[in-house]
């Protein structure tokens, strides 16, 4: 019997320790479930990521400046060429015929000149001996010796030898002018000739060809521009043109450091320096309203890559920022919310949650200010204290890829709440929260 009462009795104690242990239980705060992460030191790069296209940085498109047939074309559409080297020919037959009519011209004239500076020392000589005559005459008519009209005959003579000097001078200086003229023509004749035969300007590729053995060319007037022939790039120096967006550019400097990424080239990647940075907005043709504003940077690619094309597709990101051994922060435990600073501008906290509640109260704004106050959206993240959560007001610096460099209002070893995402945006100040060791960093 003494026994059996013995066991009751201890069933009964443990019946009543499984009371105490459920009731216990049960009325424990069990929180809300959330992820967290230690801040600690990192080494963080700022990234702007755009897309572009390569080009060669010294391109030069070849135009005719002359109409006529193709009679030589010495080229094909990817040939590498050398500067100076032949690349085509247009027919010359016509301006060589022009040039060889302004030799001929030219020749022609010159002969007139050198006949009428013989003319010219000839009227000379007749007007020196008319002058002779006359003054011997005008001294036989001082003693009576001659007529007055053999006096009047001489010096008409003299004036007659001076008209015919003066006419050949003017003949000469009239034909001289001709010869400036011809030779003008005959200057431009002979360079129209020499546009005829087009020579690389530079080294590079003949990236594009627009023209075939045969065909005529035309040339541009104001209204029409042209047909661009060829198309010579030098591939010895590489550039890429990027759109960034308007929310990149203001930090995005001249001499930054690029990574770039060739789509037709995937399994490598190409180091590069900023440049050329845009002032102005890429102009589209859609609309401002429909279409995102983008500036235009150039970032010029180190060495050369042979396999490369002009108009190849690329990704380039650009590092505007590098911090070495820094705090840093997930990216995703930040969060806004409105808080409540007096005039000092310090923040002022909302009354302490009742304990008493099933849940802890949220942080609330007051709606009335108090003279001084001032409400505003601060940026910020939740840390986890002894089972609860606490927001905590943070400055930021840079951006890298999943951490933000954190300027104050964290330490070393703090835990951050990074999840769940919907904790995040709903939690307050003393929500009651249990760690999720399993995703724990």
């Amino acid at each position: 019997m003494n026994r059996k009462k013995i066991i009751i009795g201890v069933l009964i104690v443990l019946v009543a320790a499984a009371l105490v242990g459920a009731n216990l239980y049960y009325k424990r705060e069990t929180g809300l479930s959330v992820q967290v992460e230690k801040i600690k030191k990192r080494d963080l790069e700022s990234i702007v990521s755009a897309s572009g296209k390569v080009r060669a940085k010294t391109t030069v498109n070849i135009s005719a400046n002359t109409m006529g047939r193709v009679t030589k074309l010495a080229v094909e559409e990817g040939a590498r060429v050398k500067a100076g080297q032949f690349l085509m020919e247009i027919d010359p037959r016509q301006l060589r015929t022009q040039v060889e009519r302004g030799d001929a011209g030219l020749s022609a004239q010159r002969t007139a000149v050198e006949q009428a500076k013989t003319g010219l020392e000839s009227a000379k000589l007749q007007l020196t001996l008319a002058k002779d005559t006359l003054k011997r005459q005008q001294d036989l008519w001082k003693e009576q010796l001659i007529t007055k009209e053999a006096l009047d005959r001489a010096v008409n003579e003299v004036q007659l030898r001076e008209r015919d000097v003066e006419a050949r001078q003017a003949t000469i200086t009239s034909e001289t002018t001709r010869i400036r003229q011809t030779q003008a023509d005959l200057e431009n004749a002979k360079y129209n000739l020499s546009q005829v035969t087009i020579d690389s300007p530079i080294d590079g590729i003949i990236t594009r060809r627009n023209i075939e053995l045969g065909e005529n060319v035309m040339i541009g007037t104001m209204n029409n521009a042209g047909t661009v022939l060829l198309t010579v790039a030098d591939m010895s120096v590489i550039e890429a043109e990027l759109e960034v967006d308007e929310t990149d550019i203001p930090n995005v400097k001249i001499g930054q450091h690029v990574k770039v990424t060739i789509d037709a080239i995937p399994d490598k990647s190409f180091t590069a320096k900023v440049t050329e940075v845009g002032n102005s907005p890429i102009q589209t043709a859609a609309s401002a309203s429909s279409q995102a504003i983008n500036f235009k940077v150039v970032v010029t690619l180190d060495g050369q890559i042979p396999e490369v094309r002009p108009g190849f597709t690329c990704t380039s990101d650009i590092t505007t920022a590098t911090r070495k051994d820094v705090l840093s922060m997930p990216i995703q435990a930040t969060t806004v919310r409105e808080l409540i600073y007096d005039e000092k501008g310090n923040v002022v906290k909302p009354p302490a949650p009742d304990p008493k509640a099933a849940r802890p109260a949220v942080t609330a704004v007051v709606a009335d200010l108090t003279p001084g106050q001032t409400k505003k959206e601060t940026e910020g993240v939740f840390i986890a204290k002894a089972g609860k959560v606490e927001f905590v007001p943070i400055k930021t610096g840079i951006a890298g890829e999943k951490y933000f460099e954190v300027l104050s209002g964290l330490k070393d070893g703090d835990e951050v709440i990074t999840g769940p995402f919907s904790a995040v945006r709903e939690l307050k100040d003393g929500v009651a929260v249990k760690i999720d060791t399993g995703v724990k960093k």
